[in-house]
């Protein structure tokens, strides 16, 4: 399964947002409408929709998500995602995606170094703020875009949790 990158330039969350008269820019959208519309998770909105994540995430929160990019998920070795999204993967898919979620909503100040934080998956990740603000191994590039249901913190990378 191929998915095609949507036809926008790779520009960060906030400024496809800024660009855009959708009701994100006040907070009113949900936490997956609102990355829809800043056209650079078409591969999570995909990873949602096979997981049957959407609707809790479009629930009422509040939630924490580290939104990987389409190029986080295009680093990914090669045959990694499309083969998560086969259907009988989808446990192993799901894990994934739920260690990308913190229950509440946690924003770049409540951050400090070397903070841990329990993800929806069960399992933790370590945030550090020294020289940038880092989730496990990826950076976040995008912090604090608020949705009516929570937080999106657009990161680098794909985290992946202990399997």
């Amino acid at each position: 399964m191929k998915f095609r990158k949507p036809f926008l330039p790779a520009i960060s969350l906030a400024a496809a947002l800024a660009m855009t008269s959708v009701p994100a820019l006040s907070g009113t959208a949900d936490i997956v409408d609102t990355a829809v519309a800043a056209g650079e998770f078409g591969t999570l909105a995909a990873a949602l929709t096979a997981a049957d994540l959407v609707d809790t995430l479009k629930g009422e929160g509040p939630f924490t998500v580290f939104a990987p990019t389409d190029a986080a998920f295009a680093a990914l070795p090669e045959g990694t995602v499309e083969d998560l999204l086969k259907p009988e993967n989808k446990d192993k898919l799901t894990a994934v995606l739920t260690y990308h979620v913190v229950p509440g909503k946690v924003m770049s100040g409540d951050l400090t170094n070397g903070m841990q934080a329990s993800t929806v998956n069960g399992a933790e990740v370590t945030i550090m703020t020294e020289g940038g603000v880092m989730v496990n191994d990826a950076h976040v590039t995008a912090a604090d875009v608020e949705a009516s249901n929570g937080v999106i913190h657009v990161i680098d990378k794909v985290i992946l949790p202990s399997m």
